[in-house]
């Protein structure tokens, strides 16, 4: 399988963080910190990023969710945007192993749609797909760009992004594709008011990816708590690891701290 999973903290709350698209686990290093005499944490590098670029499991939700509970013990899990899709799934297909569900700038459906206004244009997920044939790199880029735009510092963002992104490798072309299709196509808003976990929704005001407005939605469908970061974009954890970190408390508070 070649999942990496980066075991970091010795504190007793075991948490499984999930990264976006064409990132790796890196990405979390001050949530790690803030988090590390807290919990256990199990940073994963999902299928095809990172140091799992050559990994033969697919980047599939349902798969991924399985392969990753049966390498942790059961934890809090919390993924950002890509990565919230998977926690999404896995809390949904596993609640023996997801005790506790945190989603940062995700939401159940990512693709705009006629009863859907809240997501992303549909013509611009699919162009991502197309474009990273003919120009990788640059398709990488303007994700990077619309991932920052939005920040209090748009500009020193994208500079740490793009300083993180092939920081362990460049992601694989085929899972990059395969990540931008599950964007389009999952839908997981009828299956969230089933959750049996509690859950935390975080997102920035500034996001212009997964809007404030649909991940209040889906708290509430969830049942769960949502949390808005005034000055943040769709990487929160970016310059405001301190406001995560407190709108997952009462997660952390729910195992039992």
């Amino acid at each position: 399988m070649n999942l990496y999973i980066d075991r970091q903290g010795s504190g007793p709350i075991p948490l499984v963080l999930l990264h976006g698209w064409a990132m790796h686990g890196g990405v979390f290093e001050s949530l790690v910190t803030a988090l590390r005499e807290r919990c256990t944490l199990y940073v994963v590098d999902l299928p095809g990023h990172g140091y799992s670029r050559d990994s033969v499991l697919p980047l599939e939700p349902h798969a991924c969710a399985a392969a990753i509970a049966d390498a942790t013990p059961p934890a809090v899990w919390v993924g950002w945007s890509l990565g919230g899709l998977i926690a999404q799934q896995a809390a949904l297909d596993l609640p023996q192993s997801v005790l506790a569900l945190g989603v940062i700038g995700s939401t159940p459906k990512f693709s705009r749609g006629a009863d859907w206004p809240y997501g992303s244009e549909p013509a611009l997920v699919r162009q991502l797909a197309t474009d990273l044939e003919t120009d990788y790199h640059a398709t990488i880029e303007r994700f990077l760009a619309l991932e920052a735009m939005g920040s209090k510092d748009p500009r020193g963002e994208l500079r740490h992004l793009r300083s993180l992104v092939f920081e362990r490798g460049e992601p694989d072309l085929r899972i990059l594709q395969e990540g931008i299709r599950i964007l389009d196509v999952t839908d997981l808003r009828e299956d969230i008011a089933t959750l049996s976990q509690p859950s935390a929704w975080i997102g920035g005001r500034l996001d212009r990816l997964a809007s404030s407005v649909a991940m209040q939605w889906s708290a509430e469908r969830a049942g769960g708590r949502f949390t808005q970061i005034e000055h943040a974009g769709h990487a929160p954890f970016f310059g405001h690891a301190d406001a995560v970190v407190a709108a997952l408390n009462p997660l952390l508070e729910s195992y039992g701290e």
